[in-house]
């Protein structure tokens, strides 16, 4: 799609977008793929009606006040990249417009109050839990409040578990196989801590050395994808001093969002002076089940014990790790491994479940409907767990699994290999 972006005065995130811009050839394949489009059929909410109105607010054409509905309410799922047979990074655009566009926009002051304590809240797991636990006393008023103040109080789980600091370094058990770095996150750190409990267990009975490096600190996804790209650049240059990746044969993330994130750095660096170090560590950010999925092909991965009874697991591909990451194998390799263990495949399991980083908080009825559309498929499956590798899709799903009254516990992919090396399946 030819365009007249003006790079020049944009600056190097000008080349990332009039590069997607470039890419599109307006063929259509994104529309069936996109949850918005799924719900609304309106082609401004598609990925390619999207392409055409970021590429007229910035030639100048189009005010950014008149698109900036269709563009608030896209996910940034990356399903339209999957679907996208002429390869446009449409993730890339929709970053980096969201981080050229925010400073112009005009937003309420409830909004700017909220967007503030969102920012401030998710990348701080102390003060998170704090919230989270003032949270729980007000679900009760949650019918009482508006949709923006229920929303975060409905996600919250039925009980908030109390915080469990990781420890700077686990050692191999047995035979060392490896060494690796690990980002332990930020908002699950409050709300599933036993996410990274269980998979510094995996990893350390599986013979690799783990080091959570001092001085990391939010993936800084979060920012970046809501439009803070001042706040993204700090986040992202201090976990580059922090993570030497010559030092590690990976740098390993469990939650997609955040490794996807990870690997954003170079595209978020681009023509700045540390792009090459940017590069550099994302060419060692794996997802966790990924890693592991390379020990089990080797077969240098322990064997789980079976489980007490055949098991049906649906699996939820995440977005950010299926779609961004490209990661679908592997988490149902690690869950296969499993003697007893059955996968299922869930209907419409490309289809966003509605969390997507911040989305479930600021577009509710949306993220809502797509997290009821997603329960409802799950459960149709009939399974005995579901498993996902996200703290976002964790606490979306839960949620709505929980409204539609099934008690089917919600577990990361780790978790469920953990049980079963303890023999607790």
């Amino acid at each position: 799609m030819n365009n007249d972006i003006p790079v020049r005065e944009i600056g190097p995130q000008g080349e990332v977008m009039a590069h997607a811009v470039d890419a599109c050839v307006h063929c259509g394949f994104c529309l069936p793929a996109c949850p918005t489009y799924a719900l609304l059929g309106d082609e401004m909410d598609s990925p390619r009606g999207r392409i055409v109105l970021m590429k007229e607010v910035l030639e100048g054409g189009l005010e950014l006040e008149l698109a900036a509905p269709h563009l608030d309410r896209c996910l940034g799922c990356q399903a339209c990249v999957t679907a996208c047979p002429s390869g446009v990074p449409y993730g890339e655009l929709i970053t980096s417009f969201r981080g050229w566009s925010e400073p112009q926009r005009r937003r309420s002051a409830f909004d700017r109050a909220k967007r503030f304590a969102i920012l401030k809240a998710l990348p701080a797991p102390k003060l998170f839990s704090v919230a989270a636990r003032f949270g729980q006393y007000a679900k009760p008023l949650a019918p009482a409040l508006p949709a923006a103040l229920r929303s975060p109080l409905d996600l919250l789980p039925e009980h908030v578990p109390a915080m469990e600091p990781s420890a700077e370094f686990t050692p191999a058990r047995g035979q060392r196989r490896g060494r690796v770095a690990f980002l332990v996150g930020c908002a699950q750190q409050a709300l599933a801590p036993n996410f990274n409990a269980a998979t510094l267990r995996v990893l350390s009975r599986n013979g690799i050395e783990v080091v959570i490096p001092e001085g990391q600190g939010c993936c800084g996804a979060a920012a970046l994808h809501t439009g803070a790209r001042d706040e993204a650049l700090r986040l992202v240059r201090a976990n580059l001093a922090a993570f030497d990746p010559d030092e590690y044969d990976a740098i390993l993330s469990n939650a997609a969002g955040c490794g996807a994130g990870l690997k954003e750095y170079p595209a978020v660096l681009h023509g700045l002076e540390d792009e090459a170090q940017a590069r550099a560590f994302a060419a060692k950010v794996r997802d966790v089940s990924e890693y592991l999925a390379e020990l089990l092909a080797s077969g240098d991965l322990q064997p789980p014990l079976p489980a007490s009874r055949p098991l049906t697991v649906a699996y939820h591909d995440a977005c950010h790790l299926a779609h961004a990451q490209g990661v679908r194998l592997a988490p149902r390799q690690l869950l296969k491994a499993i003697p007893g263990v059955t996968v299922a495949e869930v209907p419409e399991g490309d289809l966003c479940c509605g969390s997507a980083g911040t989305y479930n908080l600021e577009q509710p009825e949306l993220a809502g409907q797509l997290g009821a559309r997603k329960a409802k498929n799950i459960l149709s499956t009939a399974p005995d767990l579901i498993a996902s590798g996200n703290i976002g899709c964790h606490t979306q799903i839960q949620s709505h699994v929980r409204r539609s009254g099934s008690p089917v516990p919600v577990m990361h992919t780790i978790e469920v290999l953990d049980l079963a090396y303890r023999g607790e399946l």
